[in-house]
């Protein structure tokens, strides 16, 4: 059984879902809500400073007004609605616009928290117009997270890829891998899409093999992290694989095995040196994934008899 409190279990908001079939109850918070405001690319509008840029409804409305086309994302720890809403809707502007990873990298945890949520809401129902059982034009209820054809009255809730993200190690070694396009000597763990009719595990070991020809073991699930780029969370483990030679094929560029001291040198300072290993930005799950095995491979060290 868990033991104690665990942060992971508590998100940014109360999504609050009670409240969004009431459409008095957010009207009620509409006024001292706080607004993001998100363009057509799905950028947060911002301060000068880059700060977030969240009006209140009152300021969106110039008075009274009403949520209309706003999506209720949830009340804050101090009882204040948030809600986000398509820029162009309102006559309001801001200096700046800052997208969903400057965000991540430089915002509070709440806030960023909160736009995640806002985007991946957006792109949802960007992507979702049109009832995809008879076409029918779809129209958004219960503050924007339910979609119901006007039609034949099919119901469209938001949707969330899962994929796994994998730290495979052969017992001493890290196995890496690079996309095509990506900067220069930028490797990460390997990730993949879940297919139907498959356990997380299995997934592991089928994607591990098709994108680096590695045998997988055994694996064990470790964390997950939403990732609205644009709708996928990523499922986190750690696997033990056979000391295989990697072969890549089309999905990757480049997957190699790397020593704990070369991991190491690359989590040390992030300097892009022009020579050495290049990780990934420690706000991603992949970046996590790969501290969590460096810590246990110094762990074991430690215990080996000297």
């Amino acid at each position: 059984m868990p033991d104690g409190d665990q942060s992971e279990c508590h998100g940014a908001l109360d999504r609050a879902d009670r409240l969004r079939g009431d459409p008095a109850a957010l009207a009620a918070l509409w006024a001292d809500a706080r607004v993001l405001l998100l363009d057509d690319d799905g950028r947060a509008l911002a301060q000068a400073d880059g700060s977030l840029f969240a009006p209140t409804g009152m300021q969106i409305s110039q008075g009274p007004g009403g949520t209309g086309a706003a999506i209720f994302l949830g009340i804050d720890g101090g009882g204040r609605g948030w809600f986000s809403l398509d820029a162009k809707l309102v006559a309001l502007h801001a200096p700046r616009r800052i997208d969903l990873r400057t965000a991540a990298a430089e915002w509070p945890a709440f806030e960023s928290g909160v736009y995640a949520q806002a985007r991946a809401l957006q792109h949802w129902r960007s992507r979702y117009r049109y009832c995809n059982v008879c076409a029918g034009e779809i129209g958004f209820e219960r503050g924007g997270w339910l979609g119901r054809c006007n039609s034949c009255g099919q119901d469209h809730y938001p949707r969330t890829d899962p994929a796994v993200i994998v730290a495979v190690t052969d017992g001493e070694r890290l196995l890496l891998g690079r996309q095509p396009g990506w900067a220069p000597r930028r490797y990460s763990v390997l990730a993949g899409f879940v297919e139907p009719g498959e356990t997380l595990e299995q997934t592991v070991a089928r994607e591990v093999m098709e994108e680096s020809g590695v045998r997988v073991r055994a694996c064990r699930y470790l964390a997950s992290q939403p990732w609205p780029f644009p709708g996928q969370l990523m499922l986190g483990f750690i696997a033990l694989a056979h000391p295989d030679e990697p072969q890549v094929d089309d999905e990757l560029e480049d997957a190699r095995w790397f020593s704990v001291d070369e991991v190491r040198a690359a989590t040390a300072g992030d300097i892009d040196d022009g020579v050495s290993l290049r990780l990934s930005p420690t706000i991603s799950i992949s970046r996590w994934l790969t501290n969590c095995w460096l810590r246990t491979m110094h762990a074991r060290r430690a215990d080996r008899p000297r």
